[in-house]
C-alpha cells in the first residue's frame, strides 16, 4: 500500500547541526520533530547527547527524547514502532514529521522494514558485547565469518551492533542472520513519500566542532549527569552507559584519571565515532539532497529550498 504523505528525514554525523536545521524546517513547514538518535530516548542522558533544549522543544513538537529510562534497553524494534505512530500522529494533526538522527540502523528501517528475526537472550548479547571489546572488531568479524559470512563480508569491523547482533543469532539460533532475511524478507515499515537530506561537513571542520561541543557539554553540567547515571548502579552493558563520554567522565569520577584527560579521551572517543557515522552514511544512506561544505545558516537556506520544491512537486 502506498501513501503520499510526505515525511522528512534529516541524517548526518554527530555535531553536524541536525537539530538547528530541523528546528529551522519544522518552524517552517509546521512539523513535528522525531528523533531517531539512539541515545537521545533515554531520560538520563540530556547533556552527553546534545539533545534539543528545553526551550527548543517548547517552539515545537519534539518526540522520542528522552522517553525511557537507562535502565532499559531500546531497540531498532521499539524505536521502529514508536517512530511509527508518531509519523501518524503528525500526519492526523495536518503536521509534517520531520525524523532526524544519526543512527542509521533506525532510519534505514523507517524506508525499508525490519526483517522479523527470532529473539536471542540479553545474557547471550551481553557477552558478546564483552568478547567484541576484549578482541576488537577485526578478529570478532574473522569469528562471525564461519557461522554467516555474508554479514561478515558485508558489515565493517567497526560496526560492533549489528556484527553483535550477527553473531547472536546464528550462536542463538543454529542459523545465520542472512537465513533469517531470506524467510522473512524485511517489508517497507512505513508507507511515505521520504525526502532524505543529509548532512556531511568537512572532517576537520566537524571534529573542531565536537571539541568545541564537548567542552561546552562539560560546563553544561556533564559530570553532574554521568554521577546521577553512575548512582543507579546499572548494569555497564546496558546502551545508555555506553554513550559517548560516560565512560570517560566515569573515570574520573571515580579518581582513576584527571579531567584533562578525560576531556582528551572523551573528545577523541567523539571523533572516531563521528568518522564512523560519517563511513556507514556515504555508503549505505541513499539521500535526496546531500550539503557539503556549508555553514548552519547556508545549510538552513538550502535546506528550506529543498524542502519546498519537494513539497510542491506532485507525488509520481
Amino acid at each position: 500500500m502506498t501513501d503520499d504523505r510526505p515525511v522528512l528525514i534529516l541524517t548526518g554525523p554527530t555535531g553536524s547541526g541536525k537539530s538547528a536545521v530541523a528546528l529551522a524546517l519544522a518552524t517552517k513547514f509546521a512539523g513535528t520533530i522525531i528523533n531517531a538518535d539512539s541515545m537521545q530516548v533515554y531520560a538520563e542522558l540530556r547533556v552527553l547527547t546534545a539533545r534539543p533544549s528545553a526551550a527548543d522543544e517548547g517552539r515545537v513538537p519534539h518526540r522520542l527524547y528522552g522517553v525511557v529510562p537507562a535502565s532499559e534497553r531500546w531497540s531498532v524494534g521499539r524505536w521502529l514502532a514508536a517512530a511509527g505512530k508518531e509519523v501518524d500522529a503528525a500526519w492526523q494533526a495536518g503536521r509534517l514529521p520531520v525524523v532526524t538522527g544519526g543512527t542509521g540502523l533506525y532510519l534505514k528501517t523507517l524506508t525499508e522494514g525490519l526483517s522479523p528475526l527470532p529473539a536471542v537472550s540479553a545474557e547471550l548479547c551481553r557477552d558478546l558485547e564483552a568478547l567484541y571489546e576484549r578482541e576488537g572488531g577485526d578478529k570478532f568479524r574473522e569469528r562471525l565469518r564461519s557461522l554467516d559470512p555474508h554479514a561478515a563480508a558485508r558489515l565493517p569491523a567497526t560496526d560492533r551492533q549489528r556484527l553483535v547482533r550477527a553473531m547472536a543469532v546464528a550462536r542463538g539460533t543454529g542459523r545465520a542472520l542472512t537465513a533469517w532475511h531470506e524467510i522473512n524478507p524485511p517489508r517497507p515499515a512505513l508507507a511515505a513519500r521520504f525526502a532524505t537530506i543529509m548532512l556531511l561537513p568537512p572532517r576537520e571542520d566537524l571534529y573542531r566542532r565536537l571539541d568545541v561541543r564537548f567542552l561546552t557539554m562539560l560546563a553544561n553540567g556533564a559530570l553532574p549527569e554521568v554521577q546521577r547515571l553512575l548512582d543507579l548502579n546499572l548494569d555497564a552493558g546496558l546502551p545508555a552507559m555506553k554513550a559517548l563520554g560516560v565512560a570517560e567522565l566515569a573515570r574520573f569520577l571515580k579518581g582513576e584519571t584527571t579531567l584533562a584527560e578525560a576531556c582528551a579521551q572523551g573528545q577523541a572517543a567523539t571523533r572516531r565515532y563521528a568518522k564512523r557515522q560519517l563511513t556507514w552514511l556515504r555508503h549505505q544512506m541513499t539521500a535526496n539532497f546531500v550539503i557539503e561544505d556549508e555553514a548552519p545558516e547556508q545549510a538552513c537556506a538550502r535546506a528550506e529550498a529543498f524542502m519546498r520544491a519537494f513539497l510542491l512537486t506532485p507525488a509520481p
